[in-house]
């Protein structure tokens, strides 16, 4: 039986083995995948993975013996789930693989923000501190996060791990999700104390996004919902970037009204050099990479190959078409 993946480098750079789905049939795995060579590659082919090369309707039409798309990824936007869901085609994802790794680059960010660490050492490399006539020396101002309130906009194993690592900081941890909060949640989150959205704009001092990418959730962070944050807020995303309206954004980052801004996504990635935020001041900018340890990499893999074997036997798990 073959089985194809067409785009799997970022997932699979050459330092892990693609030996799980080497056990269900034959392998074969495609670097990237350009539209125009999708057809052939998945001519007769039933069983495809996917990161992100892209499954619209106008595609799926074309490929009539599909029958399986796995998602390398949380996230299933590439796919045309409701035309899958009505022609017999299973999708599934990976869900919640990369909640330790994308929480502790939450927390990175923060750090950075913060302390300005990796600044500093440039700053030490580049010979400042040698020239210095003090036994130290800073640039700009240093946060200490103790005392401090971080609002966390959406709450599922991402926010939660988050707030548990800001509560062994010292800090007050606020959230907010549109979904319903239990009292199971309640019961395994104490450090947390869960408001409304308005309460989260008002108090925090700095805000981190957890939620998914919706109609209601793009463009969330805009200049009305800015003008009603704390002035000199930190604004943290590891979410989606289209979560952040990035013109608004820049704009409170060059006013002052935002101090900092740590983001691991931006609304178009690769990020387009006309992005306002490569130009706005205290801002970093990681490419994507929370979920790029290896040991999270491991885990997408045997999920992934899990919800193969899984579908194979008849037991689909983890679908969302």
């Amino acid at each position: 039986m073959k089985i194809v993946i067409l785009d799997g480098y970022t997932t699979n750079p050459g330092d892990i083995s693609w030996a799980p789905f080497e056990a269900l049939g034959e392998l074969h795995v495609y670097d990237y995948t350009a539209p125009d060579e999708i057809f052939r590659r998945l001519s007769g082919v039933s069983l495809c993975l996917t990161n992100k090369t892209c499954f619209p309707k106008e595609v799926l039409e074309k490929l009539p013996d599909l029958r399986y798309i796995g998602c390398l990824s949380t996230g299933f936007n590439v796919v045309d789930v409701e035309y899958c869901r009505n022609h017999g085609i299973t999708v599934t994802n990976i869900p919640e693989y990369a909640t330790f790794a994308t929480a502790q680059m939450t927390i990175a960010l923060l750090l950075e923000i913060a302390g300005k660490a990796g600044h500093h050492s440039d700053l030490v490399h580049q010979g400042v501190w040698t020239k210095n006539r003090d036994f130290c020396f800073w640039d700009g101002n240093l946060t200490e996060l103790w005392g401090k309130t971080i609002g966390l906009f959406g709450f599922g194993k991402i926010a939660s791990r988050v707030s548990r690592i800001a509560s062994a900081l010292g800090m007050r941890v606020l959230a907010c999700r549109r979904s319903e909060i239990t009292d199971e949640m309640r019961r395994a989150d104490p450090q947390v104390t869960f408001v409304d959205e308005e309460t989260l704009w008002k108090e925090s001092d700095i805000l981190s996004f957890h939620c998914p990418l919706t109609s209601e959730t793009t463009g969330l962070v805009n200049s009305e919902t800015i003008s009603k944050m704390k002035d000199g807020v930190i604004l943290l995303n590891t979410s989606r970037g289209p979560v952040l309206d990035e013109k608004a954004v820049a704009d409170a980052l060059h006013s002052g009204k935002v101090a900092a801004l740590g983001a691991d996504v931006v609304s178009i990635e690769p990020i387009r050099e006309t992005n306002p935020l490569l130009s706005a001041p205290n801002t970093i900018l990681t490419p994507h990479i929370a979920w790029a340890p290896k040991e999270t990499r491991l885990r997408l893999i045997d999920v992934a190959s899990s919800n193969l074997h899984s579908y194979l036997c008849g037991n689909p798990v983890n679908v969302v078409s």
